[in-house]
């Protein structure tokens, strides 16, 4: 029972940390501006960032399927758990990157990617130990043998038969619409500035 609260308490402060990052990007995001003469140039961006987001959604969702209701009970190492031990950072990482793409700059794009690796590695750092300590050499070998974050494809391993909770699933994907939210807000912010309602005090590629 201890274990489940400590899991719900660590998946609680993921949340958080999600959407505090995602909190500060939008504040920051409100007086910055792409740099791109072309507007189609700006709006291909754009477009690819959806694309983005998509993906960020459904490899969430795919991480769930592994994982969804498992966590605290047991090391999952199948799926995208046998390239990386954090693919659903990885995916929310990408989805950082996405929502930089709204605003048709590859360098807020970036930067947004860079911010959202950093937060998820303290994170990630409490959440190894707590797994550690409750799983102890099953999980350290699972250390030794995957990559913390970037996958490695060549380690991928398949499961024949998936069990997941539906409810988790659903989570995930109601989680996942919070990417999806940012392209109307930042679509907003854009008409703003261009109304000069909102500054533009940094303009880049």
């Amino acid at each position: 029972m201890n274990s489940l609260k400590d899991m719900s308490r660590f998946q609680h402060r993921r949340r958080i940390a999600v959407a505090i990052v995602i909190g500060l990007i939008l504040v920051a995001l409100l007086t910055i501006r792409s740099a791109w003469s072309n507007d189609r140039v700006h709006e291909y961006i754009e477009d690819f960032g959806i694309g983005v987001i998509v993906l960020t959604i459904l490899g969430r969702m795919w991480c769930t399927l592994y994982i969804g209701g498992r966590k605290s009970s047991e090391i999952v190492r199948l799926g995208p758990y046998s390239m990386s031990r954090n693919p659903l950072y990885v995916f929310s990482t990408i989805g950082a990157f996405g929502i930089g793409m709204m605003t048709g700059s590859l360098t807020v794009s970036l930067a947004l990617a860079v911010i959202c690796y950093i937060a998820f590695q303290f994170v990630i750092t409490a959440e190894e130990g707590y797994l550690e300590k409750v799983f102890g050499e099953t999980y350290t070998s699972y250390k030794r043998d995957v990559p913390r974050f970037f996958p490695n494809p060549s380690l991928y391993k398949e499961a024949d038969v998936l069990s997941v909770k539906s409810s988790m699933l659903y989570r995930t994907f109601t989680d996942g619409l919070v990417f999806f939210v940012s392209y109307p807000l930042l679509e907003f912010v854009e008409y703003l500035q261009g109304e000069h309602i909102l500054p533009v005090l940094l303009r880049l590629y």
